[in-house]
């Protein structure tokens, strides 16, 4: 027999509810029946079992009415043949992310020379201060002072230990993001399973063994199972074996289904047999350690992203701040020798050895610290901590983010490819139009209008050639729309059914789903689904629907007005698609022909597996349009993204008709705009040669004007997106955004910059291979992507455009400053605490802004245009020098503006001067107020606007504020600081607020170097991108003055 079913035992669990004793199978039984394949597995079940009804009654559940759902049952199962999950590794303890975040090069180096500095500040050997030491032991004001100089390097030892708890807080942080995301996408997964008889939907970790699953198209199986009954079923176990071919299950070939495989093609039930590390995937998982891999590498990785880069990029940027730091220390010590034994003429002696070893020490710090601030750090922070903030933000417009740099990438779409149904139109279908018995009714008719025999076929037609998990429920609430449930063209014509005052459930209770021969599952391929049933006398009737003008080519009769079949000829059916199908769709209605055919039993039973001869000479019974109204909401959307630059392609697999439309309800297409509306095999016809591959040539003649793509398969979906993202013409290269919500669409997904599927309508292997899931399959929650994408590019713009200049000016202090004056303006703890500021207080601070609908005004960026915009560049070289003029006037002649003691040329454990404490406070007010221009980075004036918006920013600003005042009144020695008074406190300030006054007069118009305007350009994933690629250049002052293009080759 063609259909698979095996007959359900008369007892099952939830009428005997017999629970006690042992199963009358251990779990090693299946486990080893799992483990075979095909034919071998059957011999097995049959030698061991009898047949897989045995195997049902020993695991004690009905194949029809499943598990009783008791609790206590549920609880032992789980106890006898495990959970359903694979469990992660634990999450790392915060002293591990503690020890981890040790491991840092920088961090090791200034300990260590902290170490050395505090051990050599204990040892005072005798003579050791004498003149016989040179200028350099000379000028220590006091005895106390010199004991102090064990401060300096406890003060270090400190900072490296806040800096580390800084850091592995910021780890700890992210890691609970990660995991809280992974968490939220398994409690998304759920799947079908029958208990006490009813059809539910479960968390899939909930799956136990013994449940009857439900499986159908699309589904990726969540444990191993046993096929009870299946119909025309295909599954993909490429997942396991490696093998791209789709094998066919059946109860006499091949019953056994695996986890971790798709099903492409069929539905059926099946007896689950093993969950979680006792599954075949998870017997792999436990082979391969993956079980001990942490969970929040899945989430973490990208599927585009190369870990190369990481690694390269952070020793390219240790290597430019190493050769800086190196650079300083060098002439630092040359100075040193050379002033003290050539210029001086003294010689090494044994009682100044500690003196010059502290003196090296010291160069050592300073060395480091330029290092310190050379490494921008805090940029891969800022990409972390804007796309964390960004994906928690996304959430709640029903975004689901799977990969985390998928958000940066929408910033960037030019193009959006989008399915119609349930994206732009509500997915609520309901029969509005019919053509039954030589009569076009423009609303559904009176079932006293249709003769009884046509009535009687129709709604048994549509009441069993539907899948049976399809159903119409009562409203939830008083007064409100049933409920549809599954698919929604089938829902479409069940409530036809019950608009015809009739009831498809007491026919299917008649013919239950077991009784059903041969089930034609719908494809993409077919575009059509065909349930046969045999018949009392041995012969077999077969019903069919699908889309009307594919059926109706195949139908050679039709039911006239009497209910009795005539010959429908090729001019009856032109006749028909002219005057019926195109006004119909022309109203943007999708036109669906139902339609059956009898197979005498004289003629014996036909071959099945021959489906172009099954699917032929049909009789047609109705042609039915199908509303399914444009959500109120997409035009909007719509008009939003033609405004930012986003051109919005309609792909679907409706009529042509239909999709244009529904189209120009949408605002796809306009009045008077030219484009393009194709069918799928006009496209294919414009685009390939005569062998019938694509040429990149043809298809860009084609794409730039094509907005609707009608009557598509899953390969012309896949074929266009490919096009449009390799393709050069225009201004700039495309970055593509996709939407999905069949298996077949996986690969269009995949290919795409950033793949969405449908949270609701969408199959699992279409979830798997998305980006970014829409809970609620809406049109305007992509426009909501959009918005965050460009907002996540913008806030890491603000950081990078702050810290790039902070590093200018810190790096050019460091090293200048030493290399005259001998000694670094900024110390090693200043350093320290600057850095602090600049990485985590500043990246929190820029990263977190929250979007506005302005985002939204402005064109795309581009695909392959330089990173650092033009404003940008001006804004951090302005800055730089602005800020380097105050420091280096404060620096060489502070102490006559301010009149006091100069700072230069101090001795070894000096005690901390006035000078270079307005320095080190003149310096990070700069920093505080530039962190404020820093908000706009597109010219914009006023760089105060929304600033209340964000409490975070105000908070790390005016904390950070607060933290300064404390380290310089009380800081004392650690900090190399000495209290200030008022009066130079508020001229310390003034300067500050100078960034904001220079900020205003820098603002003259630079070039666009944007895709249409905008001020700012960048490409896909160019921030992440320059998180690890900013390293490739020099230095990274070179680095702004020859920025190039970061490309992104897909």
């Amino acid at each position: 027999m063609a259909n698979n079913i095996v007959d359900h035992p008369p007892g099952n669990s939830v009428a005997e509810g017999n629970h006690d004793g042992d199963f009358g199978v251990s779990m090693e039984d299946l486990k080893n029946i799992m483990e075979l394949r095909s034919s071998e597995a059957v011999t097995m079940i049959q030698e061991k079992f009898g047949d897989v009804q045995s195997i049902c009654r020993r695991l004690k559940t009905s194949p029809i009415e499943g598990l009783s759902g008791n609790p206590v049952d549920l609880e032992k199962r789980h106890a006898t043949f495990g959970k359903n999950l694979i469990p992660p590794k634990k999450a790392k303890t915060f002293l591990q992310l503690v020890w981890e975040a040790l491991q840092d090069v920088t961090l090791i180096i200034l300990e260590v020379a902290a170490i050395i500095s505090l051990g050599l500040s204990f040892y005072h050997p005798p003579g050791g201060d004498g003149e016989s030491c040179g200028q350099a032991a000379g000028g220590v004001e006091d005895e106390g002072e010199a004991q102090a100089g064990w401060i300096e390097g406890a003060a270090i030892l400190f900072s490296v230990i806040i800096v580390v708890l800084v850091t592995a807080f910021n780890d700890w942080s992210k890691e609970k993001q990660f995991r809280g995301l992974q968490s939220r996408i398994e409690q998304e997964q759920k799947f079908t399973v029958i208990r006490k008889g009813q059809v539910i939907q479960i968390p899939v970790a909930e799956i136990v063994v013994g449940d009857i699953a439900q499986i159908k198209y699309g589904d990726l199986l969540p444990a191993d199972g046993i096929l009870i009954q299946g119909n025309d079923l295909k599954i993909d176990e490429s997942s396991l074996t490696g093998e791209s071919d789709h094998v066919r299950k059946s109860l006499e070939k091949d019953p056994m289904l695996l986890s971790g495989t798709h099903v492409m093609e069929g539905s059926g039930r099946m007896v689950v047999s093993a969950v979680g590390l006792n599954s075949q995937t998870g017997i792999i998982f436990t082979l391969l350690g993956a079980s001990e891999h942490d969970e929040e590498k899945k989430v973490k990785k990208s599927k585009k992203r190369k870990p190369g880069w990481v690694k390269e990029g952070a020793l390219c940027l240790f290597s430019t701040g190493l050769f800086m730091s190196a650079m300083t220390v060098i002439i630092l010590i040359l100075y040193f020798v050379i002033n003290t034994f050539l210029v001086q003429n003294l010689s090494w002696v044994a009682e100044c050895t500690p003196i010059y070893i502290q003196y090296f020490v010291k160069f050592f710090i300073i060395g480091v610290t330029v290092l310190v601030v050379a490494v921008p750090e805090g940029l891969p922070l800022a990409v972390t901590i804007s796309l964390a903030y960004s994906v928690k933000k996304m959430m709640k417009d029903n975004n689901l983010v799977r990969h985390l740099d998928a958000c940066e990438t929408m910033g960037n779409a030019t193009a959006i490819c989008s399915d119609k149904t349930g994206t732009l139109t509500m997915n609520r279908m309901t029969v509005v139009q019919a053509y039954i018995g030589d009569t076009h009714y423009k609303t559904v008719p009176e079932p006293e209008a249709i003769k009884p025999e046509t009535l009687e076929m129709l709604v048994n037609s549509i009441s069993i050639n539907s899948a049976y998990t399809t159903k119409i429920l009562p409203p939830e609430k008083e007064g409100g729309l049933p409920r549809h449930v599954g698919n929604k063209t089938e829902c479409a014509l069940l409530g036809l059914v019950l608009g015809l005052k009739r009831d498809y459930q007491p026919i299917r209770d008649e013919i239950p789903e077991e009784m059903l021969y041969k089930v034609y599952t719908f494809n993409s391929s077919r575009k059509s689904m065909s349930t046969v049933l045999k018949n009392a006398d041995g012969g077999f009737r077969m019903y069919s629907k699908g889309a009307s003008e594919i059926v109706l080519r195949k139908c050679s009769h039709i039911l006239d007005a009497q209910g009795q079949p005539r010959v429908f000829k090729m001019k009856d059916r032109d006749e028909m698609v002219r005057k019926v199908i195109e006004p119909m769709a022309c109203d943007g209605l999708r036109t669906i022909c139902v339609a059956y055919r009898d197979f005498p039993a004289e003629a014996g039973e036909p071959n099945w597996d021959n489906e172009n001869d099954i699917l032929d000479n049909l009789t047609c019974i109705v042609v039915v349009g199908i509303e399914d109204p444009v959500r109120p909401e997409v035009p909007e959307a719509i008009a939003k993204c033609q405004r930012a630059g986003i051109d919005v392609r309609m792909v679907t697999g409706d009529n042509i008709n239909t999709a244009r439309a529904i189209a120009t309800k949408c605002g796809i297409l306009q009045p008077g705009e030219e484009f393009l509306c194709l069918e799928g095999k006009e496209f294919n016809q414009q685009i390939r040669n005569d062998k019938g591959e694509v040429e990149q040539e043809r298809l860009d003649k084609v794409w730039p004007k094509l907005r609707v793509l009608a009557r598509s398969s899953p390969t012309d979906k896949h074929t266009l997106v490919k096009g449009i993202i390799d393709s050069t013409v225009g201004e700039t290269r495309q970055v593509v955004a996709v939407t999905g919500d069949g298996t077949n669409d996986g690969p269009a997904l995949k290919k795409a910059d950033v793949g969405f599927a449908m949270g609701i309508a969408g199959t699992d292997v279409a979830k798997e291979a998305s980006d970014i899931i829409l809970t609620d399959d809406n049109f305007t929650s992509i426009v909501k992507a959009v918005m965050w994408g460009r907002n996540v590019y913008d806030s890491i713009s603000k950081f990078l455009q702050f810290q790039l200049t902070v590093n200018v000016v810190a790096v050019i202090v460091a090293f200048t400053g030493a290399c005259i004056t001998q000694d670094s303006p900024l110390k090693a703890v200043q350093m320290l605490w600057v850095n602090l500021i600049m990485d985590t207080l500043a990246s929190l601070a820029l990263a977190t802004e929250p979007p506005t609908e302005s985002l939204l005004l402005r064109r795309p960026y581009g695909r392959d245009k330089p990173l650092i915009s033009r404003t940008m560049m001006k804004n951090i070289l302005g800055h730089a020098v602005f800020q380097l003029i105050i420091i280096f006037t404060l620096l060489f002649a502070g102490e006559v503006l301010f009149d006091i003691d100069s700072g230069r040329n101090a001795p070894l454990h000096s005690p901390p001067s006035e000078h270079y404490t307005i320095v080190f406070n003149v310096f990070v007010m700069m920093q505080l107020f530039n962190e404020i221009n820093a908000r706009k980075i597109h010219g914009e004036r006023n760089v105060f606007e929304g600033i209340y918006r964000n409490p975070i920013f105000c908070s790390v600003v005016l904390g950070t504020f607060a933290l300064q005042i404390i380290i310089v009144q009380f800081g004392g020695k650690p900090f190399s600081c000495t209290a200030l008074t008022i009066d130079q406190w508020l001229w310390c300030i003034f300067i500050g607020i100078g960034e904001l006054l220079w900020g205003q007069v820098s603002l003259f118009p630079v070039k666009s170097d944007c895709v249409g305007g905008g001020g700012r350009c960048g490409g896909k994933k160019g921030l992440l991108r320059a998180a690890v690629m900013f390293p490739s250049q020099p230095l990274p002052w070179q680095l702004l003055l020859h920025m190039k293009a970061v490309s992104n080759k897909v």
